[in-house]
């Protein structure tokens, strides 16, 4: 006898719509429906799974599929939105392949809530920060997350420190060194931040800054030179490995 085919297939598309699902009927128009429409060619009776960053996955049929939008039923919530765990990460903005990298990799990993932190040596002090949504929205449908980062608007390192809330850890990956980042992280439970500075490191003055922060903890990520992004991706999957969430 023939096995049962999965429902939904596994190769069944993910789509973040932002606003509240219900079961019922929705309608789909604008670059989501060109891409379910003609990119993956759905027909009606194909599937999708949808999520909101609110209420969880979805899973809905398509009835009706046009040139310019298709019409699909919601019929069941597939899983809850996922718990996420409490870490932000504040981060020097980079040059736009490196940043789009940055933000796709820490939406993959966890992280909660995205801030860029404008330095005396940040390359670009304007990002775009819609476009780093919409590369954490990409990376939220292909990996399968059910929450999206927050990404906050950029502030300079000091307004930063200046309102550090006491009660959240500040690690930073010190050029000068500081405590290995695990132990550091393991010592320190609760809510957390990751500092990474841009591609020339913080200045002098910066640096004591940070220091002067009664949260901050000076970490390092190992014997090796690390680039910005890469910096922060490790220090991130470390510290989530140290949560308990990896």
């Amino acid at each position: 006898m023939a096995a049962t085919p999965a429902w939904p297939p596994r190769s069944t598309p993910r789509l973040f719509v932002d606003e509240e699902l219900a079961a019922g009927a929705r309608r789909v128009d604008g670059p989501a429906a060109h891409y379910l429409g003609s990119v993956m060619r759905m027909k009606p009776g194909d599937p999708v799974k949808l999520f909101d960053d609110r209420t969880g996955e979805w899973l809905a049929v398509a009835t009706a599929v046009g040139r310019r939008d298709l019409m699909l039923d919601v019929q069941e919530r597939l899983a809850e939105r996922e718990a996420v765990p409490d870490l932000w990460l504040c981060a020097a903005p980079l040059k736009k392949n490196r940043v789009d990298w940055m933000a796709e990799k820490a939406c993959e990993l966890g992280v909660d809530r995205y801030v860029p932190v404008v330095t005396r040596r940040t390359v670009v002090d304007k990002p775009n920060t819609e476009r780093l949504r919409t590369q954490m929205i990409e990376a939220a449908e292909q990996c399968g997350r059910t929450a999206l980062p927050q990404v906050a608007e950029p502030v300079k390192l000091m307004a930063l420190l200046r309102d550090w809330p006491a009660d959240r850890a500040l690690f930073f990956a010190d050029e000068a060194g500081g405590e290995p980042a695990v132990a550091a992280m393991r010592e320190r439970p609760g809510a957390g931040a990751i500092l990474i500075g841009p591609e020339g490191g913080f200045d002098d003055d910066e640096r004591a800054a940070i220091r002067a922060c009664p949260a901050a903890v000076g970490v390092t990520l190992g014997p090796r030179i690390l680039r910005a992004d890469t910096a922060a991706a490790a220090a991130v999957a470390l510290w989530m490995a140290a949560a308990g969430d990896w």
